[in-house]
């Protein structure tokens, strides 16, 4: 994504293309109106990564053309949360005379939150030392006048941390505050007002319900927290180890007590739920005691698997979530034989590209 791919004057333009190539590619299955979601035209990005380039004294962070493949020297970063563009130019300041800090220094990671903390990793072509973790932890207590900053060290099978490898967001959704452990290298939503937009939009299509929610891909609990709210319990699968600890914890951090989270693909959860298969985790978390009337999938750009797709289809509403419309409408025809869509969303988590985030709700007909 170039500096010019950012063209805030374009915006509208390039969401309303967005917006008929997805209602085209889901009107065979609905003729609800879609909803539209719109980004912040600018900063709205929570994380970025970034190659760090030396040339001579000089030192810069780059970006590749995806298509060309050519060297982007990038000073700031427009998509980029108003954090990472704060903290870019003063961690090459500091590093950058600073040959502990500087040498074989390759790439940059900063993950954001909405509330002023920043998780950097600095990845490195050599091993670690004491040196090192000393400057490091100068570098960190010199950014920290710029907000909750904590820093990473890494190499080959080495990880260093200067005090922790996570930070808190923060997010106001439908008149509550949630917070959330984000964990480096985990999988977390990058457009942070999308993702508050997305939530409240389940939120309010799951209203009025007298039974339980199981969630598939529940990630740190995104959905499963808010949600929680909506049920009598919430059953959350993840595969994740890093993610299954983060939803626990966030269930903690946010005193909610009627979520189980365990640890298990939705593949292994549905053959359990076929009979095909023994888990002791099942066992652990007591499924049969589950009354869950609605499922939320949030799966991976691959979409549901045959096996998940003859899950789903046994609850009455499905939340469905996808990064992918393509895989989506291939869900859409499976499921078209039992359920109807009935509420349909685009949520532009990723402007000024071709990525589309998709929502319907699929009831039983």
């Amino acid at each position: 994504m170039t500096h010019l791919a950012i063209q805030p004057e374009n915006y509208q333009q390039q969401l309303a293309e967005k917006q008929a190539r997805l209602q085209s590619m889901l009107a065979p299955y609905t003729s609800a109106e879609l909803e539209v979601f719109a980004s912040p035209p600018s900063h709205y990005r929570m994380r970025a990564e970034f190659r760090v380039w030396h040339e001579g004294d000089d030192l810069f962070y780059i970006m590749f053309d995806p298509d060309t493949r050519e060297k982007i020297r990038m000073d700031s970063f427009p998509a980029g949360s108003l954090l990472i563009n704060a903290l870019m130019p003063e961690l090459i300041k500091q590093i950058k005379d600073r040959p502990v800090l500087r040498q074989k220094l390759f790439q940059v990671e900063f993950l954001t939150t909405t509330s002023g903390q920043a998780l950097i990793s600095l990845i490195y072509h050599r091993q670690l030392d004491e040196e090192w973790e000393l400057a490091a932890e100068q570098l960190r207590s010199t950014l920290q006048a710029m907000g909750t900053i904590h820093l990473i060290g890494r190499s080959r099978k080495q990880k260093i941390n200067l005090q922790q490898d996570w930070v808190v967001e923060e997010l106001e959704i439908a008149g509550r505050n949630y917070k959330f452990q984000q964990t480096e290298n985990s999988f977390t939503q990058p457009n942070a007002a999308v993702n508050i937009k997305m939530v409240e939009w389940a939120l309010a299509a799951t209203t009025e319900t007298d039974h339980d929610l199981l969630e598939l891909y529940c990630g740190n609990g995104n959905f499963s927290l808010p949600l929680a709210r909506n049920f009598n319990r919430v059953l959350a699968t993840e595969i994740s180890k890093v993610s299954v600890a983060s939803a626990r914890y966030n269930c903690e951090l946010n005193n909610i007590d009627n979520v189980t989270v365990v640890r298990m693909s939705a593949e292994d959860f549905s053959a359990v739920m076929k009979g095909e298969k023994e888990s002791r985790r099942a066992n652990e978390a007591d499924l049969a005691s589950f009354n869950c009337g609605t499922v939320v999938v949030d799966p991976p750009r691959a979409g549901l698997d045959a096996d998940t797709i003859e899950l789903v289809r046994n609850y009455n509403r499905i939340v469905y979530i996808s990064c992918n419309p393509e895989t989506l409408v291939e869900n859409l025809q499976s499921l078209a034989t039992t359920h109807e869509v009935v509420k349909c969303a685009l949520f532009d988590q990723f402007p000024y590209t071709h990525h589309v985030e998709a929502g319907v709700i699929i009831e039983k007909r």
